[in-house]
C-alpha cells in the first residue's frame, strides 16, 4: 500500500471532491431550474403555463405518480388534454430526472421508546 504524505492525501481528496463535482453534475437551464435532459424543453414549455418550474423540481415521484398529478390537474385544474407524444415525453422526462425517493424520513420511534405522555389520562 502506498502511504501518502498528509499534504499529498488532501490535495488527493481534493481532487476527487472537485473532479465528481464538476463530471456528476446535471446541468441545468438557469431561467428554470429544470435539468437539462431530452424533454426538458416540453416540460418547460408546456408546465410553466400555469406554475412556476419549483413546484416541478422539488417533487418527485415514478411515472404513475406524475401521470396521477396530470390527470389530477386536467380533472381540477384546467390543464388542457395533452397529444399523446407530448404527455409521453413529459412522463419521461419527470420519471427520469425527477424520480420516487426513498424515504428520507427515520422510521417512528417503537411505542416502548417513547417517553411517557404527562397528559395523558391514566387508566
Amino acid at each position: 500500500m502506498i502511504r501518502l504524505q498528509p499534504i499529498a492525501q488532501r490535495f488527493l481528496l481534493l481532487a476527487t471532491l472537485l473532479w465528481a463535482t464538476v463530471f456528476s453534475a446535471q446541468e441545468t437551464d438557469p431561467a428554470s431550474g429544470l435539468i437539462k435532459a431530452e424533454g426538458w424543453q416540453v416540460v418547460q414549455s408546456t408546465c410553466t403555463e400555469c406554475h412556476a418550474a419549483l413546484l416541478i423540481t422539488q417533487n418527485a415521484g415514478n411515472r404513475s405518480v406524475w401521470e396521477s398529478r396530470i390527470r389530477w390537474m386536467q380533472e381540477t385544474q384546467g390543464l388542457r388534454l395533452l397529444a399523446t407524444d407530448e404527455e409521453q415525453t413529459i412522463l419521461d422526462y419527470l420519471a427520469s430526472n425527477y424520480p420516487q425517493k426513498a424515504a428520507t424520513r427515520r422510521a417512528a420511534l417503537p411505542a416502548q421508546q417513547m417517553p411517557s405522555n404527562p397528559y395523558e389520562a391514566e387508566d
